[in-house]
């Protein structure tokens, strides 16, 4: 009878800890999407109930047009074609350069590719403040100057930290697997495809998320390098959006650009939703 007692004590000490830490998470939650929820509701406002107070959370007559206007009134359309091809073009080749090199720090036999392999973590301490000018000038003598090039082409071999993440997680995968594929006359090209691709899969998906949504947020580099509206990213023209309209204060045209700026992110987040889930599982399976 005292061990049902303290049985059901436990249990209800255990539903009452689920309630309390589902309180938490949904209150969380709320401060969370709080400013995605104002950003929605302030690109379908008037220009007069953005500055309403008490403020005004759900418009009384949605403004539709603002998403249709912000087209003809800025360049969202370029900017936008701008980032894709960035950042698509450097999260897909340069994902798969990342994954050779992290296959061949992990699992081939190199000389001296610890040494490579603490240089490229050296790499990661160093400021880019610091090499920005250099960098600079060394693309202007290219003439690569106010072109995608300066973004694009230094990251298309490889991501260092994505580096780091998938030689860490290749480190579990046993030798005797690779040496028994080569034993059978595979090459290494045919055992990363055929073996360690499907086994890294996951991995990649969960870094690939990552790395595009720095690379289309990324505002510093394409300031520096990109000065024709047409060659602008998205979050150039958007920031050059708030220079020149947050003195008209039409703010619903710069909360709807960046509503807009939001859905490649939630895209490439639903595609590899799967993967993710997949690669947080395996990792804690094998802690």
């Amino acid at each position: 009878m005292a061990r049902k007692t303290t049985t059901r004590s436990a249990t209800a000490e255990s539903r009452t800890a689920n309630i309390l830490l589902f309180i938490l998470l949904a209150v969380g939650s709320i401060v969370m999407l709080a400013p995605l929820l104002w950003m929605l509701s302030t690109s379908l406002k008037t220009k007069a109930e953005v500055f309403a107070l008490p403020p005004v959370w759900i418009p009384e007559i949605p403004q539709w047009d603002t998403y249709t206007r912000m087209w003809s009134e800025a360049p969202i359309l370029t900017g936008f074609r701008n980032s894709l091809v960035v950042a698509l073009s450097v999260t897909v080749i340069g994902s798969v350069t990342s994954s050779l090199a992290a296959f061949a720090l992990a699992k081939m036999r190199l000389p001296g590719k610890n040494a490579v392999f603490l240089g490229l973590l050296s790499g990661m301490m160093i400021p880019y403040p610091m090499i920005m000018i250099p960098q600079f000038v060394m693309f202007s003598k290219m003439h690569w100057v106010d072109t995608l090039l300066p973004l694009i082409v230094p990251l298309l071999f490889g991501n260092i930290v994505m580096i780091f993440f998938l030689r860490q997680y290749l480190e579990s995968v046993p030798d005797s697997l690779i040496e028994a594929a080569t034993i059978d006359g595979a090459n290494y090209l045919k055992i990363f495809r055929v073996m360690i691709l499907p086994m890294i899969r996951p991995a990649i998906a969960a870094q690939f998320i990552l790395w595009f949504m720095t690379i289309w947020n990324d505002y510093l580099a394409p300031t520096i390098y990109l000065n024709t509206p047409s060659k602008q990213t998205l979050q150039v023209v958007i920031a050059n959006l708030n220079t020149e309209f947050a003195t008209q204060r039409d703010y619903p045209l710069i909360m709807g650009a960046s509503a807009i700026a939001l859905l490649p992110i939630l895209v490439v987040y639903v595609i590899f939703q799967r993967q993710i889930v997949e690669s947080i599982a395996l990792t804690g399976s094998k802690g």
